[in-house]
């Protein structure tokens, strides 16, 4: 059976201009190329293929193939067919993707010579542990599984198959209470966090409430909404919720406060939804790294304490990889419907991905993988103490019994200096100033957050030897 001509080769868009085909085409062709639309290398539609596109004879296609050939713009090869040829002038029309290299950029160049040698920035997991494989066969068994229309718009609260997961998952691993209709699957935390700050502007409140250390990207999030951000006390007992009065909402980190790293103690969780009830007030919980806890059992989501005050806010980020892009909010009835609709009229997440990390946790891949994070990350903590306690003596680690971080604490008047030395050693770190809110009250601590999760296992080594040369 004859093939369509629809069936063949690849697309390929030009506007021959000028007098006469075969000029016009030539011409249109040749300016393709040189201005970098079609990259050396590039495979052309064979000229029967192009012919049938274009309405025109093939005999004309072919022509002004042989006409470029001979000015070398292409190249053709018997079995490989006609393509751009690679000494092509390369612009940045075809850079991204292609053999093309791209235009000197000094800024870019500068960056990459002092890409650092070690990241402990905290908040990225080892990237290099990823489950690929299995990962690759849970979507097969996900897509082979998924009705036809899982791949149209879809909900606005994203795929049925992943809350559904997502509510068992959740109660069964951190006490919260919700079932797959109160769930809404979101493009990550700030998209959730940039959701629920339209709301609460939109419902009349002018102040949120917030710990005085943090994330200044998440503050930043708030304020551009148009709420102004309050920081709370914080002392060893976590963040005091007793400066709640005249807020609308507070973002909290309860289970493993962030950067900080001590869990919230039993009744200040109950002093902040007390004062949710009585205020009608928001809490949003942060449960950025709930699966990973060592020495001490796992504190449940505060969101158990009253569903219908606590936004409880997740994501796979942490567990899995931030390139995935799939967070979630578990919501009050009450506010339920405007963040559907705030969100949109159809799901604006990835639904292949959806599906996936679905079969991921139903399967017991997702389990199988954080169990054994949880055990590489805390041989990394351990190693990280020990040599701490060797080879840094004067500095004291707090905050280690979950997460992906230590607290370091330095001797007073010396962070500064430590992070210029980390510089040098090419070492990225970040002092505690960094998240420390500009209106925090608290006398400021010298102190690093150092993540143990970014750096590779083979790496581990080599970025503890950085670290201890750098500390006093």
């Amino acid at each position: 059976m004859a093939e369509s001509w629809a069936t063949l080769g690849v697309d390929l868009h030009l506007e021959p201009t000028g007098s006469g085909l075969r000029r016009g085409l030539t011409d249109a062709l040749r300016e393709a190329v040189r201005t970098g639309r079609l990259a050396p290398g590039t495979r052309l539609p064979s000229s029967r293929t192009l012919a049938a596109d274009l309405g025109i004879a093939r005999n004309t296609v072919a022509d002004a193939y042989a006409d470029l050939v001979a000015e070398g713009w292409l190249t053709a090869r018997q079995g490989s067919g006609t393509r751009v040829g690679m000494g092509a002038p390369p612009t940045p029309f075809g850079q991204w993707g292609s053999t093309v290299v791209p235009p000197a950029d000094p800024s870019l160049s500068r960056r990459e010579q002092h890409r650092p040698t070690y990241d402990l920035r905290p908040g990225t997991p080892d990237l290099a542990s990823f489950p690929r494989a299995e990962w690759l066969k849970a979507a097969r068994r996900a897509f082979t599984a998924a009705p036809n229309d899982a791949l149209g718009y879809g909900d606005p609260r994203g795929s049925v198959e992943l809350r559904t997961a997502l509510a068992g998952y959740l109660a069964r691993a951190r006490g919260v209470r919700t079932d797959p209709e109160r769930i809404l699957i979101c493009s990550g935390f700030a998209h959730a966090l940039g959701l629920l700050s339209a709301i609460l502007r939109s419902r009349g409140t002018r102040t949120a409430a917030v710990e005085s250390y943090g994330l200044p990207p998440h503050w930043n999030l708030l304020t551009a909404a148009g709420l102004r951000t309050r920081p709370l006390p914080f002392d060893e007992l976590g963040t005091d919720p007793g400066g709640l009065g005249g807020v609308g909402a507070v973002l909290l980190t309860p289970a493993h406060q962030f950067p900080m790293g001590v869990p919230l103690h039993r009744d200040r969780r109950t002093a902040v939804v007390d004062w949710a009830r009585r205020t009608c007030g928001l809490v949003l919980e942060d449960d950025y790294d709930g699966e990973f806890r060592y020495d001490r059992q796992p504190v449940g989501a505060l969101q158990d304490l009253d569903p219908d005050r606590v936004v409880y806010l997740g994501t796979a980020s942490k567990s899995l990889a931030p390139a995935l892009r799939l967070a979630w909010m578990v919501l009050p009835p009450g506010l339920t419907d405007e963040a559907v609709a705030a969100k949109g009229g159809h799901d604006t997440c990835g639904v292949l991905d959806q599906l996936t990390l679905a079969e991921f946790i139903t399967s017991g891949a997702y389990d199988r993988h954080v169990r054994a994070a949880r055990l590489r990350y805390r041989r990394r903590r351990d190693a990280l103490v020990a040599a701490l306690a060797s080879r840094a003596p004067e500095v004291r680690v707090t905050g280690i019994a979950a997460g992906l971080h230590a607290v370091l604490r330095l001797p007073p008047g010396t962070e500064k200096s430590v992070l210029q030395a980390a510089t040098w050693q090419g070492l990225a770190l970040h002092g505690l100033t960094y998240f420390r809110h500009q209106e925090a009250v608290a006398e400021p601590l010298d102190a690093l957050a150092v993540g143990y999760g970014t750096p590779p296992d083979h790496a581990w080594a080599g970025a503890l030897d950085a670290l201890c040369r750098v500390l006093p």
